[in-house]
């Protein structure tokens, strides 16, 4: 079997994405039927935590376990990696001992090693760069709500982050349009923007950004570890809060989503966070059957 990993969206065909997608709307009516299914027995995914985490732990620990394996949890005060051993060196090492590596880290470059290295399948639960793992559970929610994705508008307003990029690299893949709206100097990268322009548009006002979308998506104003700089992006990002007048700009049946977890009357107003538009709950759930659905696909 070729060895793969789950790096960002990228690593996947578009056919690839879909059927991960559908593969975990399949999943999770299995686990609603209470049907006992375990193809990952005896496997063990270690998870390496270098950022506190709720849903992406608990969504890979519950996911193995239902799938019949197991996982180890690794932070950087319980191994070598926090004592300065090379990051290639715990890729050699952890790889030989499980069948596959979760990683939810700082730095972009840490999984790309660690993948370069090991000798199981790497995927990343979160970098400084993509979100890749999100955007499984997004797009399942936007499938089981509405259907396939092409040819649809989808509206990110916020900081130009992990999500947003990795909604950049959805959009390519799946053909559909997405409009980011974004304080200046907070865009996302231009390398990547060249990369998706065909579908990607950029402007800094997010009524007009909003304009017909299908789908309009946030993020927090100040991700983990830019806690310092909460109170320069808070006036920055003043006029970026997704509210009823945004949503009023997309389409009457818009869906609202959020990665969680959300500052209501921040980057979203509680209105529309705990409104009908808004899929959130389905969205956040998803994580455990979005990451079932890539566990099965690159460990079976």
């Amino acid at each position: 079997m070729n060895l793969r990993h789950f790096i960002t969206l990228n690593d996947l065909t578009a056919d690839e994405l879909r059927a991960i997608i559908h593969r975990a709307i399949e999943l999770k009516a299995m686990r609603e039927n209470s049907e006992l299914y375990q193809p990952l027995k005896n496997k063990v995914l270690a998870m390496v935590f270098e950022k506190s985490s709720t849903r992406t732990r608990i969504s890979f620990d519950a996911g193995m376990t239902q799938l019949g394996g197991s996982t180890i949890f690794l932070s950087p005060r319980d191994t070598q990696l926090g004592r300065g051993e090379p990051i290639e060196d715990s890729a050699r090492v952890i790889s030989r001992m499980v069948d596959g590596i979760m990683l939810r880290t700082n730095k972009h470059e840490t999984v790309e090693t660690f993948a370069k290295h090991s000798k199981v399948p790497v995927i990343n639960g979160l970098t400084d760069r993509f979100h890749p793992c999100q955007l499984l559970a997004d797009l399942q929610t936007w499938f089981e709500q509405r259907g396939d994705i092409k040819g649809k508008k989808v509206c990110w307003i916020g900081d130009g982050n992990n999500m947003c990029q990795s909604y950049m690299n959805a959009a390519k893949l799946l053909g559909f349009k997405l409009s980011i709206a974004c304080p200046v100097g907070y865009e996302p990268e231009s390398d990547l923007l060249s990369a998706t322009y065909d579908h990607v548009t950029l402007c800094h006002d997010p009524l007009l950004a909003a304009k017909d979308a299908d789908l309009v998506v946030t993020d927090v104003w100040a991700s983990m570890g830019q806690e310092q700089e909460q109170k320069d992006r808070c006036a920055s990002f003043a006029k970026f809060q997704v509210d009823t007048r945004i949503m009023q700009s997309a389409k009457d049946d818009a869906l609202f989503m959020h990665c969680l977890p959300a500052h209501r009357g921040e980057e979203v107003s509680a209105d529309v966070l705990d409104g009908p538009q808004s899929v959130v709950w389905d969205e956040a759930e998803n994580r455990l059957h979005a990451q079932k659905a890539l566990l099965e696909f690159l460990m079976q």
